[in-house]
């Protein structure tokens, strides 16, 4: 004989229901599938100079590719880290950036790599620590010049600052760490490169001229020029991630950058990723 409850019945089918639904939640759901169990810092450079160092570091190196763009994991200073070649210029570094954040969801992100430098007595081979970075060609372009405004956050519709503010612990922590570090001298006389704490400059030119150096200078207060740095800041700021810039002299974007760039650029990328090395270590 059978014993049927429709009361008990209705609870079982609930309770399948309920559980079927969990399993395709966490199945499904981006947000328990790309949980972490461990803590990892992504670190991205514009050319293979900017990153070498840190890749040949690289501990338990594992390549991956997401739409064609190369990624590398593993350890460097005992830390877990992604590595990524963003590309020159702002829409390959955004896009670069953009691809590893969706697929990695790091705790913090670090570009690496070299600049022209705009400040007074800066020389191959210091290194700008980025307090903020600024698009220097976005804007409204007239007779008398650019006028500078603020990118929009596509998601908010919110204004960004035009200065791009880097991460307060990490520019604490770099500030911190930059005069431990080991860097290459430059030149006959062997000096040792300077850190100072600055903005960054960022467009999608080469500059090599000393009139623009002195507008950049007057107009921007800026201390050093590339063609990422504003565009990564903005990913990571839209997207609430700590976010670093650093930077070491390869030239002063006057009219000697293209020749100056080639003799100091690798001097530059080793300070710029020594420095790299030694935050990991302090994290």
């Amino acid at each position: 004989m059978f014993n049927f409850s429709p009361k008990s019945s209705f609870c079982a089918s609930i309770r399948t229901v309920f559980i079927s639904t969990l399993i395709l939640v966490c199945f499904f759901s981006p947000k328990v599938f790309s949980q972490k169990t461990k803590t990892i810092t992504a670190i991205v450079g514009a050319f293979n100079a900017e990153i070498q160092l840190l890749e040949d570091s690289l501990k338990n190196k594992e390549e991956h590719r997401v739409k064609g763009v190369r990624f590398l994991t593993g350890e460097l200073s005992g830390k877990s880290v992604v590595i990524a070649l963003t590309g020159v210029g702002k829409v390959n570094a955004a896009m670069t950036t953009t691809l590893l954040l969706m697929n990695w969801q790091p705790e913090r992100l670090i570009f690496t790599g070299i600049a022209g430098g705009i400040a007074n007595g800066i020389a191959p081979g210091d290194i700008v620590i980025a307090k903020s970075c600024v698009h220097h060609d976005f804007g409204r372009l007239q007779n008398e010049g650019i006028t500078l405004r603020p990118t929009r956050n596509p998601a908010t519709l919110q204004l960004n600052p035009i200065y791009i503010p880097s991460d307060s612990i990490l520019i604490g922590l770099a500030q911190k760490i930059a005069p431990k570090c080991p860097y290459q001298a430059v030149g006959k006389n062997n000096r040792m490169p300077q850190i100072l704490t600055g903005i960054i400059a960022t467009g999608d030119v080469f500059v090599n001229s000393q009139a623009k150096v002195e507008e950049l200078r007057k107009n921007l207060k800026a201390d050093a020029i590339e063609m990422e740095g504003a565009a990564v800041a903005q990913v990571c700021y839209q997207m609430q991630l700590p976010c670093l810039v650093l930077r070491s002299i390869s030239d002063n974007a006057n009219g000697e950058a293209h020749q100056d760039m080639p003799n100091f650029e690798k001097i530059a990328a080793y300070n710029s990723a020594s420095l790299v090395l030694g935050l990991l270590k302090a994290l």
